[in-house]
């Protein structure tokens, strides 16, 4: 099986840093101008309409011409993932929609479980690809770099739970949303740390 190259390596490294920075500025841009709509008490389905077009705008701004080489490499993954043992795939989705699942039920809590979504989906896939990656490397320990970003996304988004409680706890009296503000930054923090990180190795 062809062993990737360095300058292969690289590319994908470039390519997943600018989609996850392209999510940081998504994630940023509709919390403003989510905010923007809550403080001027426009219709709740303008939400909707904001996070949407926010990603759409941003994703086909920064990687229009890149396209179809990221959906090609992102429907290589999902193949890849495909090939993963039952049990390796049922921890994976657990991770990804377990604490997505109870938002509906639990509001309260709805910053907590994005956090833990994102942390805990990022980390664990990290760790199985990191884990199964003979299955399509032919044991080559390089891999793809760029999964290292995930996994930095993924560690600061967990790192920002005790931090928005916090946060959350001494200023409920003063704004009871600030809690879903910083984590809406955090969470731009996170892929833009992931990101950076990721354009930063060459394939090393």
């Amino acid at each position: 099986m062809h062993k990737p190259s360095n300058n292969n390596i690289g590319q994908e490294n470039q390519l997943f840093g600018v989609f996850f920075i392209a999510i940081s500025i998504a994630v940023a841009l509709a919390s403003v101008l989510s905010e923007i709509a809550s403080l001027n008490r426009w219709p709740f389905y303008y939400n909707a309409v904001i996070w949407i077009g926010s990603f759409v705008i941003v994703i086909i701004s920064l990687l229009y011409n890149k396209r179809s080489t990221l959906l090609t490499d992102l429907g290589t993954r999902m193949k890849n993932s495909i090939r993963w043992p039952l049990h390796a795939k049922v921890i994976n989705a657990i991770c990804w929609s377990g604490p997505f699942a109870p938002i509906a039920l639990i509001l309260s809590l709805f910053p907590y479980l994005i956090l833990a979504g994102i942390g805990a989906g990022n980390i664990s896939t990290y760790l199985l690809l990191k884990k199964y990656r003979k299955i399509t490397h032919n044991n080559n320990d390089k891999g793809s770099v760029y999964d290292r970003g995930q996994f930095i996304v993924g560690l600061i988004s967990l790192i920002a739970i005790p931090i928005v409680a916090e946060v959350h706890i001494n200023t409920i009296i003063v704004r009871g949303d600030m809690a879903v503000m910083l984590s809406r930054i955090l969470i731009s923090f996170a892929y833009a740390a992931g990101g950076i990180y990721s354009m930063m190795i060459k394939g090393k």
